[in-house]
């Protein structure tokens, strides 16, 4: 017979609820707004294009990236790692944070999504790639002018917010729907 696993739950959940006031407390967390939190790499090659991919589930390139698994004690930067190893096939240590994108829309609830520098990748590693075909179709290399065109919503913005902090050295750009705030 199989050995249980017990499921992970949120952390909020994870406590007895003794009193009336632990049950206020449950109450008051379930009433508040929702949030999602994603995380992405930002990779470049040699001559400074960027690794972007073909989701087959929505219009629009994206980078390798995706939704922090939150209730089981993920972090974006784990995210971004992991989502990377399984979008693309490789397993990168990522570098700084390049932004953080408070992003909303009318048809989701607000996502807060995080971008890491992801490296150069050189010819060797381009080569390495392997496509996770459930959720990818292809992938390319493109100019910094190419960005707009391709991706769709705030994540041209925040990609081009991204490789403005790596040329400048400023630090973490802060964004509203792809736009630079502060």
């Amino acid at each position: 017979m199989g050995r249980f696993r017990r499921p992970q739950v949120p952390l909020i959940y994870a406590f007895r609820v003794t009193t009336s006031r632990d049950a206020d407390y449950l109450t008051y967390i379930a009433g508040l707004p929702r949030v999602l939190c994603g995380a992405a790499a930002l990779f470049r090659d040699e001559e400074g294009r960027v690794l972007i991919v073909e989701p087959n589930y929505r219009p629009g390139w994206a980078l390798p990236g995706g939704t922090v698994e939150s209730d089981g004690g993920e972090t974006p930067r784990q995210a971004a790692r992991r989502e990377t190893f399984e979008e693309i096939g490789l397993d990168v240590e990522l570098g700084p944070l390049l932004a953080v994108d408070w992003s909303q829309a009318p048809d989701r609830p607000a996502i807060v999504a995080y971008l890491y520098d992801g490296g150069v990748l050189d010819e060797e590693r381009l080569g390495a790639i392997r496509l996770q075909h459930e959720e990818l179709l292809s992938w390319r290399l493109v100019s910094r002018a190419q960005i707009p065109d391709l991706m769709i919503g705030s994540l041209a913005g925040r990609v081009l917010a991204g490789l403005d902090v790596l040329e400048t050295g400023s630090g973490a750009a802060e964004l509203e729907n792809g736009r630079r705030v502060g």
